[in-house]
């Protein structure tokens, strides 16, 4: 559709349409509302259009802004008390703000962060300016250099290991983990030869035939027919042979115990350490005794430290803000660290400063 077929208020509509979607966008709307615009042509109204008349600010902000982060910048300049922008610059030199103050007079308040290219473009552009800080860019230094004190002291914002293996040794202390089971067996082979004899001569002896010759018949010394016959059942038997019976890593446990409630919770490596220490065993015995401290005590993965991140940020974010955990956290950071306590004390209290803003008492805060 030619510009000359379109009406005053068709142009009007397709241009502010094509200002806020842009080309491909906004063709797409247009074939909705029956007035298909290519997106070329939708670029070429974008192109035409008049830049709103901007007259030079009294309190300039200048900032730079990524084309390619890492590799090119600009830089925008806008009207503080206007909140409007004013004019990009292809980049950030000294040079190219100077020159774009200088043909700009009367600029009386510039403020900008703490870049020199920034400064020396002001001194030279505009002398008789006076050059402050936004408030964005004060938090954003006070946040980098809350960060590095925080990195200083990095190695105190881990829990202290010995808390949680002391917790953990002192539940396991006194610990003693059969390998057998407390009960008398049920099943296995020697547990049903055991049950065999003990009913063979038990029905023997209920035929009034001597322990002597039940032991003939089958083929059982005589102290053995004598120990079935005085045991009431099968099970006194069973108890007496697998249960209460010391084991070869019984000198050992203490020393897995130890490693168990330091985190080491591998059957493999476990093993390794004790036959450094002397055990003769075999791993398997090792592999059982492992498995029923993992039934018994299950083990907790250590907590992840907070980040230098994470604590920059809670010593720089209102309290308020702050979750009952990460508060608890920093708690015990902070008691731990008499510098990093110092620290949230100044941010606070320059924090106050800004919100209150009572920039008569900088001088005494930075004392």
């Amino acid at each position: 559709m030619s510009q000359n077929r379109r009406s005053a208020g068709l142009q009007t509509v397709l241009e502010r349409v094509a200002v806020m979607l842009a080309g491909r966008a906004c063709s797409r709307l247009t074939h909705a509302l029956a007035a298909k615009v290519s997106r070329s042509t939708l670029l070429r109204l974008i192109r035409r259009l008049q830049g709103p008349e901007t007259s030079t600010p009294r309190v300039l902000g200048i900032d730079d802004f990524a084309l390619r982060k890492g590799h090119n910048y600009g830089t925008i300049l806008l009207g503080i008390e206007t909140r409007q922008p004013v004019d990009l610059l292809p980049d950030r030199t000294t040079a190219t703000v100077a020159r774009w103050l200088a043909g700009h007079p009367g600029v009386e308040v510039i403020c900008r962060d703490r870049s020199t290219a920034y400064a020396e473009a002001g001194r030279l552009g505009a002398p008789n300016a006076v050059h402050v800080a936004d408030r964005w860019h004060i938090r954003s230094n006070l946040a980098q250099a809350v960060e590095k004190t925080v990195v200083q002291h990095r190695a105190l914002l881990r829990e202290p290991q010995d808390t949680t293996t002391a917790a953990a040794a002192e539940a396991l202390e006194g610990l003693d983990l059969d390998l057998a089971p407390a009960g008398p067996r049920t099943t296995g082979r020697l547990s049903d030869r055991v049950r065999e004899q003990h009913d063979a001569v038990h029905a023997l002896l209920e035929q009034g035939i001597a322990m002597r010759e039940i032991g003939r018949r089958l083929g059982l010394a005589r102290n053995t027919v004598r120990r079935y016959a005085h045991a009431a059942s099968a099970d006194e038997l069973l108890v007496g042979r697998w249960t209460s019976r010391t084991s070869i890593l019984d000198p050992h446990k203490p020393y897995l115990h130890q490693r168990w409630a330091e985190g080491c919770t591998v059957a493999r490596r476990l093993f390794e350490e004790v036959r450094e220490r002397g055990y003769p065993g075999g791993e398997n015995v090792v592999k059982v005794y492992v498995a029923k401290l993992r039934a018994d005590f299950p083990p907790t993965p250590p907590r992840k430290a907070p980040s230098v991140r994470d604590v920059t940020s809670w010593l720089t974010r209102h309290p308020d803000r702050l979750t009952d955990d990460q508060a608890h956290q920093l708690k015990t950071i902070l008691a731990r660290c008499p510098a990093l306590d110092r620290t949230a004390h100044h941010v606070h209290g320059f924090a106050e400063l800004m919100n209150d803003r009572q920039g008569k008492h900088l001088d005494q805060w930075i004392t």
